[in-house]
């Protein structure tokens, strides 16, 4: 048992001199300086300290180390582990254990994938479950565009997903992704269901094949003959035929060179000629190139055109 401990202060506390019996006949008697002061009272002071004070620091001092030892040592993670888990055995024995999880709208994300990002194990309870938490966590997979979770007790999960959906095939540095509308790169590899999409290349091609491949579906005598769309210097577009003819379209107004390369389809089947590439960046003209072939034939042909050299008449 703790006993009460007393400190004690001793304070000086200076009283009026007496004055003796021959005060008055000294010279200087009862003035400020130079007072002989004969007598002075002590006082105690008194403080009381309350019980239990010195265990209750001493505790104090113990749980600062432990926690700063904790902290220190990285096992906070562990620790908190620990309370969640004996936090969700309290709730299940209770009842409130997650016995069925209903979920709908998954296509490429498969059930064992959302339930490892949700954290929902056998263990889980549905009482400290964090709905909020659950969803944000679900969101970080790039197919999952949103997510809705719902707790009917005693132990149900309602999950349904709006997934992304795969629109273009995006090359970059030889390595090609499968993107949503907006960019997103919703996986590094190509499924087979998914070899069909349209391709871009080129940096910055992502986020701009949406409004690209919108105006080239208005050209399906085009597109259908499209094997990539390249985005060059992130300004203008070109368009690889799959005969491995260049295309090359203007940064500015791309929809009107579309339509005069419609029209030359149309009027001369341009795109199947003996050509390597068909230059539509200016305005007021064509240029086409020539494969190596079709060049050299021309050549050949304009040297046989050539009239012969007249021969000199007798002198």
């Amino acid at each position: 048992m703790v006993s009460n401990t007393i400190v004690q202060i001793t304070i000086a506390i200076p009283v009026s001199p007496t004055r003796s019996s021959g005060c008055h006949r000294r010279r200087g008697c009862g003035r400020g300086i130079g007072v002989v002061v004969t007598e002075r009272r002590m006082a105690l002071l008194r403080v009381r300290v309350p019980r239990g004070i010195g265990l209750a620091a001493a505790a104090l001092l113990i749980l600062s180390s432990v926690a700063y030892g904790t902290v220190e040592g990285g096992h906070v993670p562990t620790i908190v582990s620990a309370f969640k888990e004996a936090r969700d055995q309290a709730a299940n024995a209770a009842g409130f254990r997650i016995t069925s999880v209903a979920l709908s709208g998954n296509v490429h994300v498969s059930r064992e994938e959302v339930l490892a990002i949700a954290g929902v194990t056998g263990t889980t309870s549905l009482l400290f479950l964090d709905v909020a938490a659950v969803r944000e966590r679900l969101r970080t997979n790039p197919w999952i565009a949103d997510a809705t979770v719902l707790k009917l007790y005693p132990g149900e999960l309602q999950v349904s997903l709006s997934e992304r959906r795969a629109f273009a095939l995006w090359q970059k540095e030889r390595r090609v992704s499968v993107i949503a509308e907006d960019g997103t790169v919703l996986e590094p590899y190509i499924a087979p269901g998914l070899l069909r999409l349209p391709l871009v290349v080129g940096q910055g091609a992502e986020t701009r094949a949406k409004a690209f491949l919108a105006l080239l579906e208005r050209y399906p005598v085009i597109r259908d003959q499209v094997r990539a769309s390249i985005l060059v210097g992130e300004r203008r577009w070109n368009l690889r035929l799959r005969n491995g003819l260049d295309i090359r379209l203007p940064e500015a107004d791309a929809a009107s060179a579309l339509d005069r390369l419609v029209a030359l389809e149309r009027d001369s089947k341009l795109t199947t000629r003996d050509i390597t590439a068909i230059d539509l960046r200016l305005p007021d003209r064509v240029t086409v190139r020539l494969s190596p072939a079709a060049a050299q034939s021309r050549l050949d042909t304009s040297k046989d055109r050539k009239p012969a050299a007249k021969k000199a008449g007798p002198a």
